[in-house]
């Protein structure tokens, strides 16, 4: 009976499934978001280890670069435009992909980091990858980035009076114009409209939806836009989770992550 569970036990260990997930943070986030909701704290106890932050700059190695299941955070600047955050992230997920080169990639977005990490799928060649989770994303635009630059869109001396009594937000809006530009609700001619109907990688997809109280959405995102579904050459290829949660990351959403991705 001894080598009977020797057998089982080894076998056990060659179908382990080795992943990396690469947490991508939103709008006005950073590699610290995912921290500071308590998202890491319950993947640290789904197993789900900290090997490092990826930042322009390079790698901040953590404990965790060994472990079976492991997850990086990554550093963007998430006041640029879409395009330019995706250029930047398509670096690091091949650095990610050179360091692991025998395990599946997993990644996960939150709000406009979901669409940041759709872009660089289909504009770069990353060949791990398996899925892509996106949180509360816009994917076919939001009305609140159509608010936030009709409120700013004011000329001198109007826009220094406002920056004067407005404070810090104003100018962080302003200097933000091209990635809410990128996603305002999709029509001819916008980067949503152009990315929604590109050639998608053939791998798994999931959206986890926030539906609002009234399943309308969010505060922030409309619910329909949220669905990876209501992308045209995506249509009948996601899977949905819906989370009743505002649009900001919560511990739970960290549960909710490691059952989707021991599920891949």
């Amino acid at each position: 009976m001894k080598w009977f569970t020797a057998l089982l036990l080894s076998l056990t260990v060659l179908s382990a499934k080795a992943d990396v997930a690469v947490l991508v943070h939103g709008y006005l986030g950073n590699a610290a978001s995912w921290e500071r909701s308590g998202v890491t704290n319950l993947l640290h106890r789904q197993g789900w280890q900290a090997a490092g932050v990826l930042t322009p700059r390079g790698l901040l190695p953590l404990p965790g670069a060994e472990a079976e299941n492991k997850f990086y955070t990554v550093e963007l600047p998430s006041m640029a435009p879409i395009a330019a955050q995706s250029g930047i992230l398509n670096g690091m997920l091949t650095a990610v992909a050179r360091k692991h080169p025998d395990e599946s990639l997993i990644l996960v977005g939150h709000s406009a980091g979901g669409v940041v990490a759709r872009m660089t799928l289909v504009m770069g060649e990353i060949p791990q990858t398996k899925a892509l989770i996106t949180i509360a994303s816009p994917h076919l635009g939001t009305g609140r980035a159509v608010q936030a630059l009709d409120e700013t869109d004011d000329v001198f001396p109007i826009s220094m009076v406002k920056s004067f009594f407005v404070g810090d937000i104003y100018d962080v809006v302003r200097d933000s114009w091209g990635v809410l530009l990128d996603l305002t609700p999709e029509h001819p001619g916008s980067l949503l409209f152009w990315l929604n109907r590109q050639p998608h990688p053939e791998i798994e997809y999931v959206s986890v939806i926030r539906p609002g109280p009234v399943g309308m959405g969010d505060e922030v995102v409309p619910a329909f836009s949220q669905d990876m579904n209501n992308i045209p050459v995506l249509k009948g290829r996601v899977k949905s989770r819906h989370t009743t949660l505002s649009h900001s990351l919560h511990p739970v959403d960290g549960e909710v992550l490691a059952d989707i991705m021991s599920s891949l």
